[in-house]
């Protein structure tokens, strides 16, 4: 179901059940929840992931997996998020700044008008091929940057659609699923950037000033510190006529990737290889005091990335791990360019765009909660989040939502319905309103007073 509207997976269920019927067996990996919903057995894998998963938590009907407490899978299908998830939303009437384009035409865009609220979550919706790429990534994208880098005015001319407001934009990113490395040397540890402060931290540990060790005997890309063998890569190269290029770990270090005299060096009872081998949420609790170390690793904790390890290396991560990690670095990085500006210029401050596609891919429903909690606390830092999605419970939980459509192709490239998800639900014509109707269903009281107090602790 990647990359499908609810309207379009509907669709893709009903094939995939007309299969059954006619006798063929079906098993599929899926995150999606109508597809679990419509499923005859479950089988839920766990409980958590990496090191604390790998079992079986649960298999059966839907009922019987949503009586195991230990299934976060039957948690979250037995009491699915209310939204929003905040309580309330941010209120679109106390917006006085907006980016907007106008004559969007790029690709099948029928040179439309949109316009997106600075400081806000707003989130595209669409079926597949109705022009949310092209707003976003072909229209909006380009122009910002275009402005960007010229001297500010009230509004700017680009190939595909003119542009104002974006003097109230600091900078923009595009946060993608690309790989983030592509060799074992690029870890999440260096990728955002507390490897730096781990090192420093170890060079001044008394065994190491003792020796003159610097902060660059415990980096595993130069000479020195690392293992000899393998070059500080903790793996050898295994070269197989006709079949490709295999790995296994290090004979000498063991995968640990620093040779012994190094490992010597202990800071509370760990060596620099006990602390790559720690899983980020370890490290993020063994480093608790040092803010600069804890800080972004607890990012990523919040993010469900707690179970990778903070020296795995950077190709074995997925699109979605890549596309977090990359958040949680821009978030941290792009707090402190902010902050810089604005101690340098008396100035009313800007706001950095973050713009993401489908960041929900391959996320599992707990997960899809902790990503909407990091993009709302990019947005309560004052920054402006534009995501392009399917998933409803993220539709669900914007302050402001654009749906594209109606159709594909030639058939779409309109806008059918903005405002807020419950203004949106409410439009006639777009294929996304009949979901978000479902998803927003009132709570009842009882729900609504534990929502709030979970709000308030």
């Amino acid at each position: 179901t990647i990359g499908l509207h609810p309207r379009d997976n509907a669709r893709l269920l009903d094939t995939l059940e007309a299969l059954k019927a006619k006798g063929n067996s079906l098993l599929i990996v899926e995150h999606d929840e109508d597809t679990m919903r419509r499923a005859d057995t479950i089988i839920d894998l766990g409980p958590g992931a990496g090191r604390l998963g790998g079992r079986v938590v649960a298999q059966g009907t839907l009922r019987e997996i949503e009586r195991v407490a230990e299934s976060a899978t039957g948690r979250f299908l037995r009491e699915p998020l209310r939204h929003p998830t905040r309580g309330a939303r941010r209120a679109l009437k106390d917006v006085s700044r907006w980016l907007e384009v106008r004559g969007a035409s790029a690709n099948n865009l029928k040179n439309i008008d949109a316009r997106f609220p600075i400081g806000r979550l707003t989130v595209i919706t669409g079926i597949s091929g109705s022009g949310k790429s092209s707003l976003m990534r072909g229209v909006l994208r380009p122009a910002v940057e275009a402005a960007l880098r010229k001297t500010p005015n009230a509004k700017r001319q680009t190939p595909n659609a003119k542009l104002s407001g974006s003097e109230h934009i600091e900078a923009v990113y595009e946060v993608d699923q690309a790989p983030i490395g592509k060799t074992s040397r690029s870890t999440p540890a260096t990728y955002i950037g507390v490897f730096d402060e781990i090192r420093k931290l170890f060079a001044q540990v008394p065994l190491a000033r003792m020796r003159g060790y610097t902060a660059s005997r415990f980096s595993f890309n130069t000479d020195g510190g690392r293992c000899a063998t393998c070059a500080g890569q903790g793996v050898m190269k295994v070269e197989m006529n006709f079949l490709p290029t295999s790995t296994i770990p290090c004979s000498e270090c063991h995968g640990r990737r620093y040779n012994p005299a190094t490992l010597e060096v202990l800071y509370h009872d760990r060596s620099i290889g006990d602390v790559m081998d720690m899983t980020l949420e370890e490290t993020a609790e063994f480093f608790r005091p040092i803010s600069k170390i804890h800080r972004p690793l607890a990012l990523l904790c919040d993010t469900g990335l707690g179970y990778l390890h903070l020296g795995q290396a950077s190709p074995t991560l997925s699109g979605g791990e890549a596309q977090r990690l990359k958040l949680v670095s821009e978030l941290t990085r792009g707090l402190g360019r902010a902050q810089h500006a604005r101690l340098r210029q008396a100035r009313e401050p800007k706001s950095m765009l973050y713009l993401l596609e489908e960041p929900t891919i391959g996320l599992h429903m707990a997960d899809v909660a902790a990503l909407l909690g990091v993009l709302h606390r990019l947005v309560d830092d004052g920054h402006t989040v534009i995501v392009i999605e399917h998933n409803v419970s993220v539709i669900a939980d914007a302050d402001y939502v654009i749906d594209i459509g109606p159709e594909a192709g030639a058939a779409g490239g309109e806008i059918v319905a903005h405002g807020t998800p419950e203004e949106v639900a409410r439009s006639k014509r777009s294929h996304t309103a009949p979901f978000l109707c479902h998803v927003l269903a009132t709570p009842s009281k009882k729900s609504k007073a534990s929502l709030r107090r979970k709000l308030a602790s």
